[in-house]
């Protein structure tokens, strides 16, 4: 009897331990969608792809040149710098018009979307007469905005090696000479700028600029001439000797003056690569969203007054089952992207944030800050959000840049994107990398201690940008296989606009060292859509302003005008909604919501589906 026994207890342990395995596989197993659901989620999406137009230009390069002591790591400082807008910039009511930074040539170009009508041939925006060396500078994306205010949409240029350049539409016609260039900083700085967006800080009805920096300014990076040593980051996840974050006031017509002492040193010197700037609770005065390489990303409170620029850092709150890097200005992430959309439904943005999230590879994830509904804990400092990427099934595609939030199908559901990939190559240089990360810190700024990432090495570089999808769970699905999308690129930057007025949201995708593409919607029954092009007199988009839509099922929908959040990419300056089933002849209920020097003002309208022009103010009280 007792060797049956025996034998009975040691079967069971084997049975206990083989299912506790089974339960352990099955609780870290990731949900997936059947073939069929698959199938039926992808049939009510469909894209035409085109590459954006190019021009002649100088011989093209797969790397640039760099300061001696950075020729060992060339292609990881050749890494940034495919850029993408969609926005009017001709002035005929449809933001059918792309201003991109291609790489391979640094010319900055300007033409019609393609498939849209030749109204003007392709032209290149060149610095000069002002100061350019293509041999120790690199345009890093561009940035409309009516910066004069004369009703005309002008472009910022923003660059490695100086500061940013204002591209001023004064002439009639759409070509370089119509064009007049006027330095954003008359100081002749050396900037390393990789995000800027235009915000009304201090809400006295006129945008400002933010301009995020990644490298020190004044470094000498893209100088192959140099003698100085250069010096990387002195932390892998809590570094903070980057380049400035440099707040710029509105004083008058494309004239700019930088409020200095505003961000203490600390928050000054993160490596940025990312900014958003969103109302978070209900002031109208946006709050900001600095997206930092190597270290904590930063959420800052906004208590500006008029001519008087004042932030405040918030942070996020730590509970026992959540870890330290995904509590909101507390992770060691790698920011790069982010945007704002509603996805919970409170009427609150919620904040969507690109990392390095590639399997095998430094194991961090993006996030998804969703709103708590508490803006009001703000006042005490405290980051109303709790990261819920991981369930809602966004946490996890590749080294990841531009995030965007969109509805493509119009059916009241926001699409997630992703800009992904690092340096193509043959040579998988992740074990080096994986190596260095978790190396001594003390190691890291000397870019001799780092291992060689050169023409030919690969970092996540045959990865493809991923098409999040909603499903009736509620959690998030890459559907870009299903949808034809899953070429591997390496893309930095995401655009986004209606580019033919038809109410489908088209997109345009930046690519470093390849073409870049426009993608063009034709998604098969769409639902209604309510689009608002808001507009401060003369006739300037009005930045910052938020709508709110009110649905027959008692539901409603937020946005606010974006002045050019996120990495590169830039979408239009306008809000567009979709309203899934709701009849063509719906009349709803629409509150608009702007602030000037007057304070804040309210408007409610009643509007039926398509696009509407909406002019709120002067912009000046």
């Amino acid at each position: 009897m007792k060797f049956f026994n025996a034998i009975l207890y040691r079967h069971a342990r084997r049975i206990f331990a083989l299912g506790l395995i089974t339960c352990l596989y099955l609780l870290a197993r990731l949900p997936d969608l059947s073939t069929t659901e698959r199938s039926e989620l992808a049939a009510k999406f469909h894209f035409e792809s085109s590459v954006l137009p190019e021009v002649p230009g100088p011989v093209a390069r797969t790397v640039r040149p760099v300061n001696p002591s950075l020729r060992r790591i060339a292609s990881w400082i050749s890494s940034v710098g495919a850029a993408v807008a969609l926005n009017d910039l001709d002035g005929d009511g449809l933001p059918n018009d792309v201003c991109y930074v291609d790489v391979r040539t640094d010319q900055v170009m300007v033409a019609p979307v393609p498939g849209t009508p030749p109204r003007y041939r392709p032209f290149v925006l060149n610095p000069a007469p002002l100061a350019f060396d293509r041999d120790t500078m690199a345009p890093m994306g561009c940035l409309p905005g009516d910066m004069d205010e004369d009703g005309r949409m002008d472009i910022l240029v923003y660059y490695w090696g100086r500061s940013p350049i204002a591209f001023l539409r004064r002439g009639a016609e759409m070509n370089a000479a119509a064009y007049t260039r006027i330095e954003i900083d008359p100081r002749g700085e050396r900037w390393f700028t990789n995000a800027a967006t235009f915000a009304d800080l201090d809400g006295d009805g006129h945008a400002d600029l933010i301009v995020g920096n990644y490298f020190p300014d004044g470094s000498r990076i893209l100088d192959a001439n140099a003698t100085n040593q250069e010096h990387m980051q002195h932390s892998m996840s809590h570094a903070f000797n980057g380049g400035r974050k440099h707040l710029l006031r509105w004083v008058g017509p494309a004239q700019f003056r930088e409020q200095e002492g505003v961000l203490s040193d600390e928050l000054d010197h993160g490596w940025t690569l990312a900014v958003g700037a969103a109302d978070l609770d209900g002031d109208l005065l946006p709050e900001i969203y600095m997206a930092n390489d190597f270290g904590p990303d930063r959420l800052l409170h906004n208590r500006s007054t008029p001519g008087h620029f004042r932030f405040e850092l918030l942070q996020g709150v730590r509970t026992l089952t959540v870890p330290k890097s995904k509590v909101l200005g507390h992770d060691s992430f790698k920011g790069m992207g982010v945007d704002f959309g509603d996805l919970n439904g409170d009427g609150w943005p919620d904040i969507f944030v690109s990392n390095i999230a590639a399997t095998y590879a430094l194991e961090e994830s993006h996030f998804l800050f969703v709103s708590t509904g508490h803006p009001e804990l703000m006042k005490s400092g405290i980051a109303p959000y709790v990261d819920r990427s991981e369930e809602l099934g966004v946490a996890r595609s590749g080294w990841a840049w531009d995030a965007k939030l969109a509805d493509f199908n119009n059916d009241g559901t926001l699409e997630a994107l992703q800009a992904v990939g690092f340096v193509k190559g043959q040579v998988n240089r992740w074990p080096e990398l994986q190596e260095l990360a978790m190396g001594n810190d003390e190691l890291l700024a000397d870019p001799g201690s780092w291992p060689r990432f050169q023409p030919g090495d690969d970092l996540s570089g045959h990865l493809h940008n991923p098409f999040f999808v909603r499903s009736a769970s509620g959690r998030y699905y890459d559907l870009a296989a299903e949808l034809g999308l899953d070429q591997p690129h390496v893309s930095r930057g995401i655009a986004i606009a209606d580019v033919d007025g038809d109410g489908l949201l088209d997109y345009a995708v930046a690519n470093q060292w390849e073409p870049s593409l426009f993608f063009r919607n034709r998604s098969p029954q769409p639902g209604q859509f309510l689009g608002l092009r808001l507009r401060l007199a003369p006739d300037r988009p009005a930045i910052g302003a938020e709508a709110t839509v009110y649905l027959p099922n008692g539901h409603r929908m937020v946005a606010q005008v974006d002045g050019g959040n996120g990495h590169s990419g830039k979408r239009s300056q306008d809000i567009h909604f979709g309203l899934g089933d709701v009849p063509s002849g719906t009349s709803l209920r629409v509150v608009v919501r702007w602030r000037d020097s007057g304070g804040v003002h309210e408007r409610t309208l009643q509007l039926g589906p398509g696009w509407h022009t909406v002019r709120v103010g002067g912009g000046n009280g």
